[in-house]
């Protein structure tokens, strides 16, 4: 720092400036002595450099203690409890902000508070973009060799290969959330992850409700606040928390906007627990009709990614073999998975 051989690097200079653009410029010293030292000695350097001279013989406190940083900062530093760490024993214990230990943590146990903070994560987080080849070519790098232009480049200068391949188009999608009592722990979250996948892209997303009854949902979530289009949902869900019908409330999507072309070559993304009051086989028969119209089914049950989870409900065993993809619904964490399976390009 005030030496030629104590350069920091670039990587440390980024952390300091992010870190304190975080916390703000009351924490400058410690901000600085966090990110842009990597071992005692430089901490000694960096007291000095801050001090205006070439080095401190006594700086206060071992090294490695540090104070403990406000709750908005991107990290926490706590220190264990005097005469437990031994002299020169790094007992620094970074732990996660509150932001990503809130993304691992259950929808269903949030406090009012922290479903606030998830709320706005849930907004950053349905922003799914699912492709498909298009019809129309590109230059590419890669690709097939487009021969017109390849013929134009030789005729210009020097041989060469020129490609082409078919330009991406945005691919439909679909989400189908269950609204019925046995979800109602995670239909609020739910529904505002599918309010942030309609609003990212409503000309490319359609969003049902299901419950005893089929209940189209796009055109309450296209409003731009969350708050006003959840209430505009909840009034048009004439069977919220109630029993479930899935067989029931599948077919009629299948047989009615599915067949009009909803459906068509589209990513199906259907939320639900699987539990099913009616016949699982008439269930099964749907999901399998649905899997021939669209190019891809996914199914997402809250409860696949605890430890020990089994398929036990009769509706989601009996769909298993009909769909791409079973995956986490129960954190923010297991959504942003989603979504970025959804985003992979299909033919």
């Amino acid at each position: 720092m005030s030496s030629p051989d104590r350069a920091v690097p670039l990587d440390r200079r980024l952390a300091f400036l992010t870190a304190l653009d975080a916390v703000g410029p009351e924490h400058t010293y410690w901000v600085g002595r966090l990110t842009l030292c990597g071992s005692p000695e430089d901490i000694a350097w960096y007291d000095a450099a801050v001090r205006g001279r070439e080095r401190d013989p006594a700086p206060k406190g071992t090294p490695w203690q540090v104070r403990r940083m406000p709750e908005r900062s991107l990290f926490r530093a706590t220190m264990p409890p005097a005469g437990q760490a031994a002299d020169g024993d790094p007992a620094l214990a970074v732990q996660a902000s509150a932001e990503e230990v809130l993304r691992h943590r259950d929808l269903a146990t949030l406090s009012t508070v922290e479903r606030v903070e998830a709320a706005r994560l849930l907004r950053i987080a349905g922003r799914a973009e699912p492709m498909r080849r298009g019809r129309r070519y590109t230059p590419a790098s890669r690709g097939v060799v487009d021969r017109r232009r390849t013929v134009r480049a030789l005729l210009r200068g020097p041989d060469v290969l020129l490609r082409k391949a078919r330009r991406p188009r945005p691919r439909r999608l679909v989400v189908l959330v269950d609204v019925s009592g046995s979800m109602s722990p995670y239909a609020d979250a739910l529904l505002r992850f599918t309010h942030a996948l309609v609003r990212h892209r409503p000309r490319w997303t359609t969003a049902y409700a299901l419950g005893t009854r089929l209940t189209p949902l796009t055109s309450a979530l296209r409003t731009r606040d969350p708050e006003t289009a959840l209430r505009l949902a909840g009034q048009s869900i004439p069977d919220w928390r109630g029993g479930t019908r899935l067989a029931d409330t599948m077919r009629a999507f299948v047989r009615g906007d599915g067949h009009r072309g909803a459906a068509r070559r589209a990513v199906v993304v259907v939320c639900s627990d699987g539990w099913e009051t009616g016949d699982p086989v008439r269930l099964a028969d749907t999901v399998a009709h649905l899997r021939r119209l669209a190019a891809r089914v996914v199914w997402v049950s809250p409860h696949a990614g605890r430890p020990g989870f089994s398929p036990s409900a009769a509706g989601l065993a009996a769909v298993l073999p009909h769909v791409d993809a079973l995956v986490a619904g129960h954190t923010i964490a297991a959504l942003e998975t989603l979504v970025q399976s959804l985003e992979v390009r299909r033919a």
